[in-house]
């Protein structure tokens, strides 16, 4: 897959909400600028599949965050079920977008999300969606060797047959140059120029990102607590729209 172009093709807004109607809310607000939202563990745990099947039924694109981390066979059928979550009264015309597994799971637990995941969206009939492996949480805080350890994570998550990474955009530059074009990279943490950093470590702005060689940028706090959480996914999308012209 070619990374995305669009500035609205690159944005993620995480729906890192306590409920299903703060959710539903922030996507009314944002659905005129927002395509592609992130569910993540908090909103998954208070609503189960609800959320998603929403977002699908409004023709918006789910990248699904639950970081899947267990024996293989147990990380298989999550990932499948993960699949074949979909709008109410749908034929399955369209599944979630990307789903993340975390790469210390090891090669074994890998590939057995990425057979499960394709083998799943096969029999639905419908786009496979693309398989993520976290490498290193921009929570955690720096350290010598981080670059080499998600170079490795990296070349693992690639080796078993994932679609890329999520990473921070300090490292996008280095994955893009060892892997191409296409290769995905998903990058959390980011913030607009003038956003507190909260209790992430390892950010950047959305300018930066993009100029590091990232596909997709996931923005949280930064929109869906602004007083106009329009007017703050908007603002992201005129920085990355700004930083493609260079």
């Amino acid at each position: 897959m070619m990374p995305a172009q669009s500035p609205k093709d690159k944005l993620i807004v995480a729906l890192d909400v306590d409920t299903f109607e703060e959710a539903r809310g922030l996507i009314d607000v944002l659905s005129s600028v927002v395509d592609i939202f992130k569910v993540g563990s908090q909103l998954f745990t208070a609503c189960g599949p609800v959320a998603v099947g929403h977002l699908l039924a409004r023709g918006k694109k789910v990248f699904l965050d639950l970081k899947f981390h267990d024996i293989p066979h147990t990380v298989a059928c999550a990932v499948a079920a993960a699949v074949g979550i979909h709008a109410p009264s749908s034929k399955f015309s369209q599944g979630i977008f990307m789903y993340t597994v975390h790469t210390q799971g090891g090669r074994e637990m890998l590939e057995a999300a990425a057979s499960a995941a394709a083998l799943k969206a096969k029999e639905l009939g419908i786009d496979k969606p693309l398989g993520l492996g976290v490498t290193v949480l921009t929570s955690e805080e720096k350290k010598d060797n981080i670059a080499q350890l998600v170079l490795e994570r990296a070349r693992l998550a690639k080796a078993s047959g994932l679609d890329g990474v999520v990473a921070s955009a300090q490292e996008a530059q280095l994955l893009r140059r060892e892997f191409g074009k296409d290769f995905i990279i998903v990058t959390p943490g980011i913030r607009s120029r003038d956003s507190e950093a909260g209790d992430q470590k390892r950010i950047t702005t959305a300018a930066e990102a993009i100029q590091q060689g990232s596909d997709f940028l996931v923005v949280g706090r930064p929109i869906v607590k602004a007083p106009r959480p329009q007017e703050a996914a908007q603002k992201i999308l005129d920085e990355i729209s700004q930083a493609q012209k260079y």
